[in-house]
């Protein structure tokens, strides 16, 4: 299976691995993500939509440093997800499993959040995870049928 895998698919696992250290660390180690105090009561949204709605419609008073953090970070920080997965797995090649498996982690994250006490369960998370995987795999097509440009232009020159 090692032996099978291109310069490329190495690369590709390294900065996964790298991007998914990351993601632990920023999800349930670093202090500036604003965490309740665990003598706190535990927060948790199961209703789609409504973190989304408050921090799109109290912006102003929530400030654009926590909306961005919020909403654009959820789905930013996934993309990275969506865009390796199918460099290192020829079965994510199709956006549907890439999508699947966005929202199998992105669940499995908040599913130890809620566990762990650390942060909150949130549906709305999920579903710009979810949406960030996305966005990373069609960022992975467009790269991909650049290349594809590229190197058809390389050939008939």
């Amino acid at each position: 299976m090692i032996r099978n895998t291109t310069k490329k698919q190495k690369l590709g696992w390294v900065l996964f691995i790298v991007y998914m250290t990351l993601v632990v660390y920023f999800m349930f180690f670093a202090e500036s993500f604003d965490r309740p105090d665990v003598r706190q009561e535990y927060h948790y949204n199961l209703v789609l939509f409504r973190e989304i709605k408050r921090f799109i419609i109290y912006r102003e008073q929530l400030g654009m440093k926590a909306f961005l953090l919020n909403i654009v970070g959820n789905m930013v920080g996934f993309m990275p997800f969506g865009f390796f997965l199918p460099i290192i797995s020829r079965r994510s090649r199709k956006w549907y499993n890439t999508v699947l498996f966005g929202f199998c982690f992105s669940l499995c994250i908040e599913v130890t959040q809620l566990v762990m006490r650390v942060g909150s369960f949130d549906v709305d998370d999920i579903l710009l995870n979810t949406i960030g995987g996305a966005m990373g795999f069609v960022t992975y097509r467009i790269v991909q049928k650049y290349r594809r440009r590229r190197m058809n232009g390389k050939r008939t020159h």
